[in-house]
Protein backbone atom coordinates (compact mmCIF):
# COMPACT_ATOMS: atom_id res chain seq x y z
CA UNK A 1 0.00 0.00 0.00
CA UNK A 2 1.22 3.49 -0.89
CA UNK A 3 1.82 6.09 1.81
CA UNK A 4 -0.79 8.86 2.10
CA UNK A 5 0.09 12.20 0.54
CA UNK A 6 -3.07 13.91 1.81
CA UNK A 7 -5.15 12.90 4.80
CA UNK A 8 -7.73 14.15 7.27
CA UNK A 9 -8.38 13.37 10.92
CA UNK A 10 -11.91 13.67 12.36
CA UNK A 11 -12.68 16.47 9.90
CA UNK A 12 -16.03 18.25 10.28
CA UNK A 13 -17.74 21.41 9.14
CA UNK A 14 -21.15 22.55 10.34
CA UNK A 15 -23.53 25.16 8.97
CA UNK A 16 -25.81 26.03 11.85
CA UNK A 17 -26.99 22.70 13.21
CA UNK A 18 -26.20 20.78 10.01
CA UNK A 19 -22.91 18.89 9.72
CA UNK A 20 -22.05 18.92 6.02
CA UNK A 21 -18.87 16.92 6.74
CA UNK A 22 -19.03 14.70 9.80
CA UNK A 23 -15.85 13.35 11.44
CA UNK A 24 -14.22 12.28 8.18
CA UNK A 25 -10.86 10.52 8.48
CA UNK A 26 -9.63 9.92 4.96
CA UNK A 27 -6.27 8.90 3.50
CA UNK A 28 -5.39 9.74 -0.10
CA UNK A 29 -2.53 7.51 -1.17
CA UNK A 30 0.35 8.62 -3.37
CA UNK A 31 -0.24 7.82 -7.04
CA UNK A 32 -3.73 6.38 -6.46
CA UNK A 33 -6.79 7.51 -8.42
CA UNK A 34 -9.52 7.92 -5.79
CA UNK A 35 -13.14 8.76 -6.59
CA UNK A 36 -15.61 10.12 -4.04
CA UNK A 37 -19.25 9.32 -4.73
CA UNK A 38 -22.49 9.88 -2.86
CA UNK A 39 -25.99 11.27 -3.30
CA UNK A 40 -26.64 15.00 -3.70
CA UNK A 41 -26.04 16.69 -0.35
CA UNK A 42 -23.66 13.98 0.86
CA UNK A 43 -20.91 16.54 1.56
CA UNK A 44 -18.59 15.83 -1.38
CA UNK A 45 -18.00 19.42 -2.50
CA UNK A 46 -17.88 20.63 1.11
CA UNK A 47 -15.08 18.10 1.69
CA UNK A 48 -13.21 19.44 -1.36
CA UNK A 49 -13.71 22.99 -0.09
CA UNK A 50 -12.14 21.98 3.21
CA UNK A 51 -9.21 20.22 1.52
CA UNK A 52 -8.52 23.19 -0.75
CA UNK A 53 -8.90 25.82 1.99
CA UNK A 54 -12.08 27.51 0.80
CA UNK A 55 -13.81 26.40 4.01
CA UNK A 56 -12.38 26.32 7.52
CA UNK A 57 -13.28 23.22 9.52
CA UNK A 58 -15.40 23.31 12.64
CA UNK A 59 -13.13 20.60 14.01
CA UNK A 60 -10.49 18.16 12.85
CA UNK A 61 -7.25 18.45 10.88
CA UNK A 62 -5.91 18.22 7.32
CA UNK A 63 -2.38 17.06 6.50
CA UNK A 64 -0.38 17.09 3.29
CA UNK A 65 3.02 15.48 2.94
CA UNK A 66 3.38 15.38 6.70
CA UNK A 67 2.51 19.05 7.29
CA UNK A 68 -0.62 20.29 9.05
CA UNK A 69 -2.32 22.50 6.46
CA UNK A 70 -5.61 22.95 8.34
CA UNK A 71 -5.22 26.72 8.67
CA UNK A 72 -3.27 27.44 5.48
CA UNK A 73 -4.77 29.67 2.80
CA UNK A 74 -5.85 28.25 -0.58
CA UNK A 75 -2.86 30.02 -2.17
CA UNK A 76 -0.43 28.39 0.24
CA UNK A 77 -1.94 24.98 -0.50
CA UNK A 78 -1.53 25.53 -4.23
CA UNK A 79 2.12 26.42 -3.61
CA UNK A 80 2.50 23.09 -1.78
CA UNK A 81 1.13 21.24 -4.81
CA UNK A 82 -2.62 21.01 -4.31
CA UNK A 83 -4.59 21.69 -7.51
CA UNK A 84 -8.36 21.91 -7.77
CA UNK A 85 -11.06 22.31 -10.42
CA UNK A 86 -14.66 23.29 -9.69
CA UNK A 87 -18.19 22.20 -10.61
CA UNK A 88 -18.69 25.59 -12.24
CA UNK A 89 -16.03 26.42 -14.80
CA UNK A 90 -13.52 28.93 -13.45
CA UNK A 91 -11.71 30.74 -16.30
CA UNK A 92 -10.67 34.18 -17.53
CA UNK A 93 -13.54 34.51 -20.03
CA UNK A 94 -12.20 37.54 -21.93
CA UNK A 95 -8.80 35.94 -22.62
CA UNK A 96 -7.95 33.40 -25.30
CA UNK A 97 -7.37 29.73 -24.64
CA UNK A 98 -3.63 30.19 -25.02
CA UNK A 99 -3.59 33.21 -22.69
CA UNK A 100 -5.51 31.32 -19.99
CA UNK A 101 -3.03 28.45 -20.07
CA UNK A 102 -0.10 30.83 -20.28
CA UNK A 103 -1.15 32.58 -17.07
CA UNK A 104 -1.24 29.25 -15.24
CA UNK A 105 2.18 28.27 -16.59
CA UNK A 106 3.62 31.68 -15.68
CA UNK A 107 2.35 31.17 -12.15
CA UNK A 108 4.24 27.88 -11.91
CA UNK A 109 7.42 29.45 -13.34
CA UNK A 110 6.92 32.49 -11.09
CA UNK A 111 7.40 34.85 -14.02
CA UNK A 112 5.98 38.36 -13.74
CA UNK A 113 5.35 41.00 -16.39
CA UNK A 114 8.45 42.51 -18.06
CA UNK A 115 7.31 45.23 -20.43
CA UNK A 116 10.35 45.26 -22.71
CA UNK A 117 10.85 41.51 -23.09
CA UNK A 118 8.83 39.81 -25.87
CA UNK A 119 6.89 36.73 -24.76
CA UNK A 120 8.46 34.70 -27.60
CA UNK A 121 11.77 34.81 -25.74
CA UNK A 122 10.44 32.65 -22.90
CA UNK A 123 11.23 29.37 -24.65
CA UNK A 124 10.64 26.99 -21.74
CA UNK A 125 7.36 28.66 -20.81
CA UNK A 126 6.12 28.68 -24.41
CA UNK A 127 7.00 25.02 -24.84
CA UNK A 128 5.00 24.16 -21.72
CA UNK A 129 1.97 26.04 -23.08
CA UNK A 130 2.22 24.21 -26.41
CA UNK A 131 2.43 20.82 -24.69
CA UNK A 132 -0.65 21.56 -22.63
CA UNK A 133 -2.63 22.75 -25.64
CA UNK A 134 -1.78 19.46 -27.31
CA UNK A 135 -2.50 17.34 -24.22
CA UNK A 136 -6.05 18.70 -23.83
CA UNK A 137 -6.79 18.73 -27.59
CA UNK A 138 -7.23 22.50 -27.83
CA UNK A 139 -4.45 23.35 -30.31
CA UNK A 140 -6.94 24.47 -32.95
CA UNK A 141 -8.75 26.63 -30.37
CA UNK A 142 -5.67 28.49 -29.11
CA UNK A 143 -6.83 31.90 -30.39
CA UNK A 144 -10.47 31.50 -29.38
CA UNK A 145 -11.76 33.63 -26.50
CA UNK A 146 -12.65 31.39 -23.56
CA UNK A 147 -16.17 32.79 -23.26
CA UNK A 148 -16.91 31.62 -26.82
CA UNK A 149 -15.91 28.00 -26.27
CA UNK A 150 -18.44 25.24 -25.87
CA UNK A 151 -19.06 24.02 -22.34
CA UNK A 152 -17.00 20.86 -23.01
CA UNK A 153 -14.09 22.93 -24.35
CA UNK A 154 -14.23 25.17 -21.29
CA UNK A 155 -14.01 22.10 -19.04
CA UNK A 156 -10.93 20.96 -20.97
CA UNK A 157 -9.40 24.42 -20.62
CA UNK A 158 -9.99 24.49 -16.87
CA UNK A 159 -8.35 21.07 -16.58
CA UNK A 160 -5.41 22.38 -18.63
CA UNK A 161 -4.97 25.34 -16.29
CA UNK A 162 -4.94 23.13 -13.20
CA UNK A 163 -2.54 20.64 -14.80
CA UNK A 164 -0.26 23.49 -15.89
CA UNK A 165 0.52 24.07 -12.20
CA UNK A 166 1.89 20.49 -12.08
CA UNK A 167 0.11 19.68 -8.80
CA UNK A 168 1.14 16.78 -6.61
CA UNK A 169 -2.51 16.20 -5.71
CA UNK A 170 -5.30 16.99 -8.17
CA UNK A 171 -8.87 17.53 -6.94
CA UNK A 172 -11.45 17.32 -9.75
CA UNK A 173 -15.02 18.27 -8.87
CA UNK A 174 -17.37 16.71 -11.45
CA UNK A 175 -15.37 17.53 -14.61
CA UNK A 176 -18.17 16.09 -16.79
CA UNK A 177 -20.94 18.15 -15.13
CA UNK A 178 -23.20 19.72 -17.74
CA UNK A 179 -21.50 17.97 -20.65
CA UNK A 180 -23.47 16.57 -23.54
CA UNK A 181 -23.30 12.77 -23.60
CA UNK A 182 -21.33 12.77 -26.84
CA UNK A 183 -18.59 14.87 -25.22
CA UNK A 184 -18.05 12.63 -22.19
CA UNK A 185 -15.76 10.11 -23.99
CA UNK A 186 -13.28 12.90 -24.80
CA UNK A 187 -13.13 13.90 -21.11
CA UNK A 188 -12.75 10.24 -20.16
CA UNK A 189 -9.76 10.04 -22.49
CA UNK A 190 -8.21 13.11 -20.85
CA UNK A 191 -8.80 11.76 -17.34
CA UNK A 192 -7.27 8.44 -18.38
CA UNK A 193 -4.18 10.34 -19.54
CA UNK A 194 -4.08 12.17 -16.19
CA UNK A 195 -4.21 8.82 -14.41
CA UNK A 196 -1.21 7.60 -16.41
CA UNK A 197 0.94 10.61 -15.49
CA UNK A 198 3.83 9.45 -13.34
CA UNK A 199 3.43 10.38 -9.69
CA UNK A 200 0.03 12.02 -10.14
CA UNK A 201 -2.42 11.60 -7.27
CA UNK A 202 -6.00 12.32 -8.31
CA UNK A 203 -9.20 12.69 -6.28
CA UNK A 204 -12.36 12.84 -8.38
CA UNK A 205 -15.97 13.65 -7.54
CA UNK A 206 -18.17 12.08 -10.19
CA UNK A 207 -21.73 10.82 -10.66
CA UNK A 208 -21.25 8.95 -13.94
CA UNK A 209 -20.70 5.39 -12.77
CA UNK A 210 -19.11 4.26 -16.04
CA UNK A 211 -16.28 6.74 -15.44
CA UNK A 212 -16.01 5.82 -11.76
CA UNK A 213 -15.62 2.10 -12.41
CA UNK A 214 -13.27 2.57 -15.37
CA UNK A 215 -10.91 5.11 -13.80
CA UNK A 216 -10.85 4.47 -10.07
CA UNK A 217 -8.32 2.48 -8.10
CA UNK A 218 -10.32 3.26 -4.97
CA UNK A 219 -13.85 4.52 -4.33
CA UNK A 220 -14.98 6.35 -1.18
CA UNK A 221 -18.72 6.66 -0.52
CA UNK A 222 -20.13 9.59 1.46
CA UNK A 223 -23.65 9.83 2.88
CA UNK A 224 -24.89 12.57 5.24
CA UNK A 225 -21.35 13.95 5.48
CA UNK A 226 -19.77 10.69 6.68
CA UNK A 227 -17.82 7.89 5.00
CA UNK A 228 -19.99 4.78 4.81
CA UNK A 229 -17.72 2.63 2.63
CA UNK A 230 -14.31 2.54 0.96
CA UNK A 231 -12.70 0.02 -1.37
CA UNK A 232 -12.09 -1.00 -4.95
CA UNK A 233 -14.89 -0.43 -7.48
CA UNK A 234 -15.66 -4.14 -7.31
CA UNK A 235 -15.91 -4.12 -3.52
CA UNK A 236 -18.14 -1.03 -3.55
CA UNK A 237 -20.39 -2.58 -6.20
CA UNK A 238 -21.03 -5.54 -3.89
CA UNK A 239 -21.44 -3.53 -0.67
CA UNK A 240 -25.07 -3.92 0.51
CA UNK A 241 -25.00 -0.68 2.54
CA UNK A 242 -23.93 1.30 -0.52
CA UNK A 243 -26.56 -0.36 -2.68
CA UNK A 244 -29.27 0.38 -0.15
CA UNK A 245 -28.34 3.98 0.64
CA UNK A 246 -27.16 5.28 -2.73
CA UNK A 247 -26.96 2.96 -5.68
CA UNK A 248 -30.59 1.87 -5.89
CA UNK A 249 -29.88 -1.79 -5.55
CA UNK A 250 -28.05 -2.30 -8.81
CA UNK A 251 -26.99 0.84 -10.71
CA UNK A 252 -23.31 0.47 -9.96
CA UNK A 253 -21.91 -1.77 -12.72
CA UNK A 254 -18.32 -2.93 -12.59
CA UNK A 255 -16.16 -2.02 -15.57
CA UNK A 256 -16.28 -4.80 -18.10
CA UNK A 257 -19.35 -6.40 -16.55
Amino acid sequence: MSSPVLWTKDLSVAFGGHKAVNNVSLEIEQGVFTTIIGPNGAGKTSLFNLLSGLLKPTSGQIFMQGADITRLSPTARVAMGLGRSFQLTNLFPALTVQENIRLAVQSRFRIGIKLFRPFQSYTELNDAVERMLFDVRLVDKRSHVAAHLTHSEQRKLELAMVLSLEPKVLLLDEPTAGMALEDVPAMFELLSAVKRKAGMTTVLIEHKMELVTSLSDRVVVLASGAIIASGTPGEIAKNPLVRASYLGGGKFVEAGA
